[in-house]
């Protein structure tokens, strides 16, 4: 069974409909979603509209910007102005933007999610199994990574949020995807990652993907959206080597 598992996508809609053509071509069945679904992209509501009245067969759980989206308060937007004013200004414009109900759906997604695929156990989370917004990237110590997912036992454990893919297998034989991000990769090419992971009688195979999409839309859509530091986000989406701004 193929599953596309899916990291990101942070409003992008034209990146998300060319991974979705792109998974559907590959023939999977199944979609994992490690959250960031919204925040700081083109087009935030039609992202949530669309998850929430027409996907199928997709398991969802929470990002850091859904949290953020979901239990907004002046105090946050405050704090987060300080180290980061572009991203704390597109999540004052998403917060406007985005209907009460969206905001409860991302406030009811849990932040873990564990499953049974083809005999594999699998953890799915954004940032670590330990911190939603804890970052696991390329060329770590592997001491540092096996620490981060220390009382784990899952065998395949997924996340996303640093928005580079990268994996890892660990003295204790498990293994870690990071799928990247499908709306702002930050790799230095403007192209949609997600991951395809192939179960079959309890084993897997993992092939990390890239996607053409049109970056110049997606860029000259959220740049309309106006708010301060707009133009900054649509240079990051032609641009993708800046991930905090």
């Amino acid at each position: 069974m193929k599953v596309a598992v899916i990291s990101d996508i942070h409003g992008n809609w034209q990146a998300l409909e060319s991974v979705m053509a792109d998974y559907q071509m590959q023939g999977c069945e199944r979609v994992l979603c490690l959250g960031d679904l919204a925040m700081a992209g083109p087009q935030p509501e039609v992202v949530l509209d669309y998850i929430i009245n027409k996907v199928q067969n997709w398991t969802i759980i929470k990002g850091n910007t859904d949290k953020m989206i979901a239990e907004f308060n002046l105090k946050m937007y405050d704090k987060l102005s300080k180290e980061f004013p572009v991203m704390a200004n597109a999540l004052l414009d998403d917060v406007d933007v985005i209907d009460k109900e969206k905001k409860e759906f991302l406030n009811d997604l849990s932040e873990r999610k564990e499953l049974m695929l083809e005999g594999v156990s699998v953890l799915m989370v954004h940032g670590s199994p330990r911190r939603i917004n804890e970052d696991i990237l390329p060329n770590m110590k592997i001491s540092d990574v096996q620490e981060m997912i220390c009382g784990e036992t899952a065998n395949l454990i997924l996340c996303g949020h640093t928005h580079v893919p990268c994996g890892y297998q660990t003295l204790s034989k498990q293994t870690i995807v990071n799928v990247g991000s499908v709306g702002r990769p930050m790799t230095g090419v403007p192209k949609a990652n997600y991951a395809i992971i192939d179960f079959n009688n309890s084993s897997f195979s993992v092939e990390h993907r890239q996607v053409d999409y049109d970056y110049s839309l997606a860029a000259e859509i959220v740049r309309a959206r106006g708010f301060e530091g707009a133009k900054e986000l649509a240079e990051q989406i032609t641009n993708p080597t800046q991930r905090h701004i």
